[in-house]
């Protein structure tokens, strides 16, 4: 199965979204307050205990994440590309491997909601991207540039 370049970026665009809307109560820490006070009443409601209580320590390093993912996320919502998306799924993997780790130390339930769906787009941004037909085409019929020249370039002012 081969997405669309279309379809793809769409995809990167969907995921960037997602974690806009998600992660944007992790950024400071009266929101990140919140949505911990949330997340602990979903965790009992599921049949696992109360979040422990945060230091401020803990919720320096929650910020921290949820601002970088705010920032990540913002760059792939205004300049989408396959790379980026490419970027995201691994970071998904990594994700999805701390909260499967932390799964199996504490068994709460409410990280099967955050890891099914980080999969879920790790594997998205994973898949086979075709190529358009112009890109075939000058593929084939445009010899690649050399990653250095021998000659050092020289600026139009002389220098």
């Amino acid at each position: 199965m081969r997405l669309h370049r279309s379809t793809f970026l769409t995809l990167v665009r969907a995921s960037a979204a997602y974690d806009l809307l998600l992660t944007a109560p992790f950024a400071t820490p009266w929101t990140f307050a919140f949505a911990h006070a949330r997340l602990s009443a979903m965790n009992v409601r599921l049949g696992g205990t109360a979040l422990p209580d945060f230091s401020p320590f803990h919720v320096l390093f929650a910020c921290l994440m949820g601002s970088i993912v705010l920032v990540w996320s913002v760059l792939r919502l205004h300049a989408p590309s396959v790379a980026l998306g490419r970027y995201d799924g691994a970071g998904r993997f990594l994700f999805s491997a701390w909260m499967a780790w932390t799964l199996v130390a504490t068994g709460a339930p409410l990280l099967w909601l955050f890891l099914v769906p980080e999969c879920c787009w790790g594997v998205a941004q994973w898949l086979p991207v075709g190529r358009t037909v112009a890109q075939a085409a000058g593929a084939s019929s445009t010899a690649r540039a050399p990653l250095t020249s021998a000659a050092p370039r020289r600026s139009s002012r002389g220098g």
